[in-house]
This record gives C-alpha cells, structure tokens and sequence, in this order.
C-alpha cells in the first residue's frame, strides 16, 4: 500500500475532527503528527531581541568586520 503526506492547516479542532471521520468512514489507516514551526522560547528570544533594536540597544558592524 502507498503513503501520501497530506499537510493540513485547520481552522480549530471541529474541522480536524471532520477530517478524521472521513478517514475512519472510509476506513483509510492514518496518523495525526501535530507540527509547530519554532520551539517557542526561541521565537520569543527572537521578538524580544527585535524590540531592543527597536530601542537602539543594538550594535551596528561592517560586513567587512565579521570575518576579522
């Protein structure tokens, strides 16, 4: 039997729920991997490094000066 990857972006759990009754209707083997992008505590080191450029803690360098 072949595998296909769907990728799904619901809306909220009634609609992944409609999905899995249409497979179990169907009687179709599946299995449900939840995926988040980014480890949320690096997206927040991220955000909160954002703002402090924003605040003017950031520190300019030349492209030049990286490799010295």
């Amino acid at each position: 039997m072949d595998a296909i990857n769907f990728k799904v972006y619901p809306d909220d759990k009634s609609q992944i729920k409609a999905i899995i009754a249409v497979f179990e209707a169907f009687k179709i083997k599946f299995e449900v991997k939840e995926e988040k992008p980014y480890n949320q505590k690096f997206v927040n080191r991220v955000l909160s490094a954002k703002e402090e450029i924003k605040q003017g803690k950031g520190v300019k360098m030349a492209t030049e000066d990286l490799w010295k």
